[in-house]
């Protein structure tokens, strides 16, 4: 299975100035031609350890792809860095040059003289034209392995990817097969436990199986090597059955559902009308809710904000003034130096409380109740 690692530059990533999104998007379509990505480095705006990174990346990996340090200034080095790993100089490339000028001449600009900097790259490598950016990429192929220079503009970066990359990086390594991903959505358990339950699919090699903690949540990812999609299924499909035999009813859901969805889904079936009243969430139950609630229009949702744990009591003890079919209230409160999440559901045909303590970092409390107030009602409606 052919191996990649992928080199981030760029300065202002280190300095936290902007997000790396181009590593995320190179790591999904790596898997979905069945390339393995090990490793991801952010390295700054400096040639020399540029270049070192790339040698260190040469000696594990068969592909490296450095995305950013591509544009017109001094302080954009890849060019200069993957010529001193490569052991080459650069070189001028003409129509490279020609192509800068014409993509600044349709635009009624002129190219400037630091723009002719962007023609030069490792001596015997693949230019690769970029139609919609003055930053030309390049292949340098170094004996089995490759390094694959792309702008770190991210519109520049998917359309090379999409229109040129892809198709290169089939024939180079003729790859057929795939990494295909599940993500199994759990609520209402912890992380221990469900490790406890499925440890032993943790150790196996294909499918690989690994856990995701957030608050309130646990995903379970499933991720499958194959040489076609159906191969892929098949053997996700038989991880997922043991998965589910493990963690029952805890599981609420797979890949893009979401706990907000599954109750909507919920209280279509029973055609019925839902208050929520909230107390030191700000709203946010409701919010999660309310984002969704375009796709089932035919659900009505009121909501009521309490200033203060008293009013929540006295709401809930009067609950009868709200008509609709069911009402939840959902309290976060301190009690004795603990954050505590008190439930009340009212259905029309009974009444059900329950009460969870919260053991996070506070931050995450409001999400890690949102997520709890959802799964409560997901398992009692």
């Amino acid at each position: 299975m052919t191996t990649a690692e992928i080199i981030a530059i760029g300065t202002e990533l280190l300095l936290g100035e902007i997000q790396d999104t181009n590593t995320c998007y190179l790591a999904r379509h790596l898997r979905g031609i069945g390339i393995d990505l090990y490793r991801s480095t952010i390295v700054g705006d400096n040639p020399s350890r540029i270049a070192q990174a790339i040698q260190e990346s040469l000696a594990r990996a068969d592909l490296i792809i450095t995305t950013g340090g591509l544009g017109p200034t001094i302080d954009d080095p890849t060019r200069q860095a993957v010529a001193q790993a490569a052991g080459v100089s650069l070189e001028f490339r003409s129509e490279l040059w020609e192509q800068i000028q014409t993509r600044f001449a349709r635009y009624g600009r002129k190219a400037t003289e630091n723009n002719r900097r962007q023609a030069y790259i490792p001596q015997g490598a693949i230019a690769v034209e970029n139609p919609i950016g003055t930053a030309p990429a390049f292949i340098l192929e170094k004996d089995l392995k490759t390094i694959i220079s792309l702008p770190g503009v991210p519109r520049e970066l998917e359309y090379l990817w999409e229109q040129q990359i892809l198709h290169y990086l089939k024939n180079r390594y003729d790859l057929h097969g795939l990494i295909k991903v599940r993500v199994i959505h759990l609520a209402g358990v912890g992380e221990s436990q469900v490790d406890e339950w499925i440890g032993d699919l943790e150790a196996q090699d294909n499918p690989t199986i690994g856990l995701l903690a957030h608050p309130g949540q646990i995903d379970i990812r499933i991720a499958a090597k194959a040489e076609s999609e159906e191969q892929a299924d098949n053997l996700i499909a038989l991880a997922e059955a043991v998965v589910r035999e493990k963690c029952g009813d805890h599981i609420y859901g797979a890949n893009a559902t979401t706990l907000e969805q599954v109750v909507l889904q919920k209280l279509t079936d029973r055609h019925q009308s839902l208050t929520i009243i909230e107390c030191g969430l700000s709203g946010a139950l409701c919010t999660r809710l309310t984002e969704v609630l375009a796709t089932a229009p035919e659900i009505k949702i009121f909501s009521r904000q309490c200033e203060n744990n008293l009013e929540y009591k006295q709401i809930i003890e009067a609950r009868l003034i709200f008509e609709t079919d069911i009402i939840f209230g959902v309290c976060l409160q301190t009690d004795n130096e603990k954050l505590v999440l008190h439930l009340n559901l009212f259905l029309p045909e009974e009444a059900k409380e329950t009460s969870r303590f919260f053991g996070g970092h506070p931050a995450n409390a409001v999400l890690w109740s949102v997520n709890m107030a959802l799964d409560y009602l997901r398992r009692n409606l």
